[in-house]
């Protein structure tokens, strides 16, 4: 109901839900095609890559306000963002509202009226970390009329990407004037307002591209405007680990659906590779998957130390697995606003201490997801939803809800379970979201006798075109099982746009929980093979589906 008031957050590009290579920061474009490079030899996949400050100015101080690739360090941006596109990888920039007086910019944001003025009308100056500055006003035309000509060069230069900093503003003191009003009365709705410019001017100048909008400071509804925001430079530590889980749920509730954390940690030169693998195996259960961090101790996972790599790889890989499942959640959040992390209390409002309950927290409607936020546990307690039926989603055991359940930790998971009665699509292994086949996919289902009848959908659309629903360039897909004594039917039917053309599925059904090998397996009346594995309990069925039909299976157990 929130969002129907304040707005949906439009669908983002399918490759939002990549990982991203980031760090404070890139400093050259052979340091940077060197990282990019790196991912690819040790075939982590990646799916972006964000350039911190260093893209426009040598130093931290001094240049912020250039916004032009400096040509020493980036001798060929252009060709660089080529390379990396050919490649799948999306080239993310930042950018602040701050210019100051010692940038490249400065005298040109002043003949084109772009700043906020004192009380006399000039451009109004102040100090602050990076220099002696001016500030952009959002709240004129001029202003930002010459603000997004700069983001439109970018685009055009093949920047898929912005990220939006230090738009709280963080420092904004109250003599400046902005068009509407003072520092003091504008400053909560800056970040909003600059969210709203850089939507406004992609559905403008490039209404065909999805924009990625990675901003810190927003307002009530910012999500209309695509921004995803950020919990800030959190402390690379495990106190500044622990409190993630909460942040992030309670910005879902506000409409947030995309709030997150840099992955690892941003501040200190804590090399602490426990606290890096936990907050990744996290951040595969967040919305967006981007370790970030200052470069004293690396926040990619190419530059750690091989187990670490290989843990944290271990965690990219499932990342996109779960490709289809996650962005049938961006779907769903975009036409409903529910949000893709969700706090226990959100589908069990009835139950009074899940008001409390702001670690363990749902992934959708399937998974239950219980972070490790503390250094060196050997168990977890994990409270577990009633009136309901769990799996552990690494080994299958069945587990009865209603009950505050004491977990074993391992080194390279986080607990996680599956609902039973859940239909989890998952993609097969690839090195960025391009190679992503919708037509390939294994279709898992969580069968119990618990559950009778379940129902679930699947959405997929090419991941770039702008408001696929409403053009009808979709598929939908329909999924329902029904349990009846010695019978386990399932129907998959396709609710596709006004497509013409057939979506073939070469794909997998995967029903865990089969307690013995089926007598028959039909698919639309005829026989159809299968795999049954005893000891997974475990019933594979391979299927070919042309989705303009509908299909009907049904398993028939032995008495």
């Amino acid at each position: 109901n929130y969002t129907d008031l304040t707005g949906k957050q439009p669908l983002p590009p399918r490759w939002a839900f990549g990982n991203f290579a980031s760090r404070f920061g890139y400093h050259s474009e052979a340091e940077t095609r060197a990282t990019i490079q790196k991912f690819k030899d040790d075939e982590i996949a990646v799916d972006a890559v964000i350039l911190d400050i260093y893209w426009f100015g040598k130093d931290i101080k001094g240049h912020m306000g250039n916004l032009k690739f400096l040509r020493d360090s980036f001798p060929n941006p252009k060709r660089m963002i080529e390379d990396f596109r050919n490649k799948g990888i999306n080239t993310v920039l930042v950018s602040e509202p701050f210019i100051l007086t010692s940038s490249n910019r400065w005298q040109e944001a002043v003949n084109n009226n772009a700043l906020a003025v004192d009380s006399t009308g000039k451009p109004a100056v102040f100090d602050f970390y990076f220099g002696n500055t001016g500030l952009i006003d959002l709240y004129s035309k001029t202003g930002k009329t010459w603000f997004w000509n700069i983001y439109k060069e970018l685009a055009e230069m093949g920047v898929t990407g912005v990220w939006g900093d230090l738009g709280e503003p963080e420092s904004h003191p109250s003599h400046l004037i902005h068009a509407t009003g003072t520092a003091d009365e504008v400053h909560n709705t800056y970040g909003h307002d600059w969210a709203r410019l850089v939507y406004e001017g992609y559905k403008k100048d490039f209404p065909e591209q999805r924009p990625f909008i990675l901003m810190r400071s927003g307002y009530s509804g910012s999500q209309r405007f695509g921004l995803i925001p950020w919990s800030g430079d959190v402390s690379r530590s495990w106190g500044g680990f622990y409190p993630q889980t909460e942040i992030a749920l309670q910005m879902a509730m506000q409409g947030m659906g995309y709030f997150h954390s840099d992955l690892g940690g941003f501040g200190g030169a804590n090399l602490d590779d426990e606290l890096y693998t936990r907050w990744l195996q996290y951040g595969v259960f967040q919305p967006i998957f981007r370790p970030h961090a200052q470069e004293v101790v690396p926040s990619e996972p190419v530059y750690r130390e091989a187990k670490t790599k290989a843990l944290a790889k271990k965690s990219i890989e499932l990342r996109y697995r779960l490709l289809p499942y996650n962005y049938n959640l961006a779907f769903e959040n975009s036409r409903h606003g529910t949000p893709l992390m969700r706090p226990l209390m959100f589908d069990y409002p009835e139950i009074s201490n899940f008001l409390e309950e702001d670690k363990t927290f749902l992934w959708g409607d399937a998974f239950l997801i219980s972070p490790v936020l503390e250094p060196g546990l050997d168990v977890q307690m994990v409270n577990m939803p009633p009136n309901s039926v769990w799996f552990d989603y690494y080994t299958d055991q069945r587990f009865d809800g209603g009950q505050l359940m004491e977990v074993p930790t391992q080194t390279d998971h986080i607990p996680t379970f599956v609902k039973a009665g859940s239909f989890v699509p998952m993609a097969g292994d690839m090195q960025n979201t391009t190679e992503y086949e919708f037509t390939s996919i294994d279709l898992h289902y969580y069968h119990d006798a618990s559950v009778t009848d379940s129902y679930s959908t699947l959405y997929n659309d090419d991941g770039k075109t702008v408001n696929a629903f409403s053009k009808g360039v979709y598929d939908h897909l329909q999924l329902e099982s029904c349990s009846t004594g010695s019978k386990l039917k399932f129907e998959f039917s396709n609710k596709a746009g006004y497509r013409t053309d057939p979506v073939e599925m070469d794909m997998e059904l995967i029903v865990h929980n089969v307690d013995r090998i089926p007598k028959v397996v039909r698919l639309n009346s005829r026989r159809n093979p299968f795999i049954y594995d005893q000891a997974s309990k475990t019933l594979k069925i391979p299927l070919q589906w042309d989705t303009q039909k509908k299909i009907k299976l049904i398993i028939k157990s032995k008495p």
